[in-house]
């Protein structure tokens, strides 16, 4: 029978393996990536579509819970993008 991880450990990213880089240099890759005007079209769709949607209050849980989601990746790429510039 497998050892389980106790509390949360489990859900601790784990280290980088061989072939992976770190996050300071990934956070670079993305603000290189989305840099060009390409890169500044798809960050302006996904700001429109995604950060500044706003639901109706008929709205279903599942659907909040799946647009807040959404916006936590967005928010995440955004933010790797700003440290990645610094």
């Amino acid at each position: 029978m497998p050892e389980q991880a106790a509390g949360w450990s489990w859900f601790e990213a784990a280290s980088p393996s061989v072939g992976e880089v770190s996050e300071p240099e990934l956070c670079r890759a993305c603000a290189r990536c989305f840099a060009g005007p390409d890169g500044r079209a798809v960050v302006a769709h996904l700001t429109r579509t995604v950060l500044e949607r706003r639901l109706p209050p008929s709205a279903s849980d599942a659907e909040l819970r799946h647009l807040e989601g959404q916006r936590y990746a967005v928010a995440s790429l955004l933010a790797m993008i700003e440290r990645g510039r610094g």
